[in-house]
């Protein structure tokens, strides 16, 4: 059964630029294995636009934003067929675990200019 649900889409243009213009941008949104990925795909910004798509909807979908909790609390990671998987830290992980929560799913799409995510809970 369906207990949640979240999307975001966001221009990749404000991600360029905030990694631009913000020294800790990074280590601020992103956990170390993020960037590792993000790495690994070649430095590609639409990647980082995406994670932080799927972050925001996984937030949505928890029904609380980022209220009590960081964006680093959230982690969007890939499994062996480079499918996202969300992995929660601290206070989201106790949001999800106090709610009776079973299972989260998150999609990430992009084109050139934008980036999207959706996040579904069960």
């Amino acid at each position: 059964m369906i207990k949640g649900i979240g999307n975001d889409i966001i221009e990749i243009d404000r991600i360029k630029i905030a990694v631009a213009k913000n020294n800790s941008f990074l280590t601020k949104i992103y956990t170390k294995q993020e960037l590792e990925y993000y790495k690994s795909k070649g430095s590609k910004i639409q990647t980082l636009a995406g994670m932080f798509c799927a972050k925001e909807a996984v937030s949505k979908a928890l029904g609380t934003g980022f209220r009590g909790f960081g964006f680093t609390d959230i982690e969007i990671l890939r499994n062996e067929f480079g499918r996202p998987e969300v992995r929660l830290h601290l206070k989201a992980k106790d949001i999800f675990e106090s709610s009776n929560y079973s299972a989260i799913f998150v999609s990430i799409s992009h084109c050139k200019t934008y980036a999207s995510a959706i996040s579904i809970i069960e």
